[in-house]
């Protein structure tokens, strides 16, 4: 199927999120059948005053289209983002941060605040559609709380100015990620735009991926938390979608050498020691409902090296089931 006009493997998003979505996750989750990835979410600012931090986490990841998510409420320091984050990262696309519900973001005017002021939103669609010669998204939210529920209209005007696709998480930001998602009302989203819709939240298993595409009416799924320690989320999904039998998790050995492989990823891009202090918590992630794995996340929270990552992965193949 296609999006954005390219060919792509499968109607399956990783969601972008800071401090998860990193180039070894985003690379781990297009080789099990991501067919659309998304980096962490970047500062247009940081990226205009230069930052090295921010511009290390655009690195564009092989195996599925790949997007450069980036924030902000200044039109014009949006775009020369846009350019800088394109010019930086080759990616496919920008797409652009209006759903974040975290206080230190909205404080500033940014992520799902921008749901506030439709029409300043679509000023900062329509400077970075022109200022970048890519495929401009966004990903936001059903509104600010339950009594300004605007994403219809908030979608409208976001397409009137340019953007060539539209994610959707399915609560407003005052919910933050609390209380029952509303997939219902994407289906009204879906008629009101042209442009592809993404449904977005709450899509933890293959039960909850059927149950939105029927009550949503979009073609296209994000995944999110449903994936930490669990990049075989996509490769069940995909095969729920063909209507074919669904593959089961892999034995835990081989779920430890996926972890095993991420980590490495992780400390090419960007060392051993940043590699080891994020492997931290992506390694609980991978042992989640696995008996008797006390002890070692405990270890676990202690890693400071690889070899203290290959031991661990070590005596867990060794110990457990």
């Amino acid at each position: 199927m296609q999006f954005l006009g390219r060919e792509i493997n499968s109607p399956l998003f990783l969601a972008p999120m800071a401090g998860v979505t990193d180039y070894a996750f985003r690379s781990i989750c297009a080789e099990h059948g991501a067919g659309v990835t998304i980096t962490e979410m970047v500062s247009s600012r940081a990226l205009v005053y230069q930052d090295k931090k921010s511009r290390a986490l655009l690195k564009k990841n092989e195996g599925s289209l790949c997007g450069a998510q980036i924030f902000g409420n200044d039109p014009e320091i949006m775009a020369q983002a846009a350019v800088l984050a394109l010019a930086h990262s080759g990616c496919d696309f920008i797409d652009i941060n209006m759903g974040c519900p975290m206080p230190k973001i909205v404080n500033n005017g940014d992520g799902s605040a921008l749901m506030r002021n439709p029409q300043l939103a679509g000023q900062i669609v329509r400077a970075v559609s022109q200022a970048v010669d890519v495929p401009v998204t966004v990903k936001t939210r059903i509104g600010w709380d339950k009594s300004s529920i605007n994403i219809v209209e908030f979608a409208q005007v976001l397409e009137e100015n340019g953007a060539s696709a539209i994610a959707v998480h399915g609560r407003t930001r005052t919910m933050l990620y609390a209380g029952r998602v509303d997939w219902d009302i994407l289906k009204q989203v879906a008629r009101a735009v042209t442009i592809p819709l993404i449904a977005n939240g709450d899509i933890f298993s293959v039960q909850d991926l059927l149950s939105c595409r029927e009550r949503s009416g979009a073609a296209y799924f994000m995944l999110g938390r449903g994936t930490f320690g669990d990049p075989w989320l996509f490769s069940q999904a995909n095969a729920a979608l063909r209507g074919e039998a669904i593959p089961e998790r892999p034995p835990l050995a081989q779920r430890i050498a996926c972890a095993v492989q991420q980590f490495s990823l992780a400390a090419q891009d960007r060392g051993e020691h940043i590699a080891c202090l994020e492997a931290r918590k992506h390694f609980a992630w991978y042992l989640r409902g696995v008996s008797h794995s006390a002890f070692y996340k405990e270890q676990i929270a202690k890693l400071s090296t690889m070899e203290d990552i290959y031991a661990v992965a070590k005596a867990i193949t060794r110990d457990l089931r």
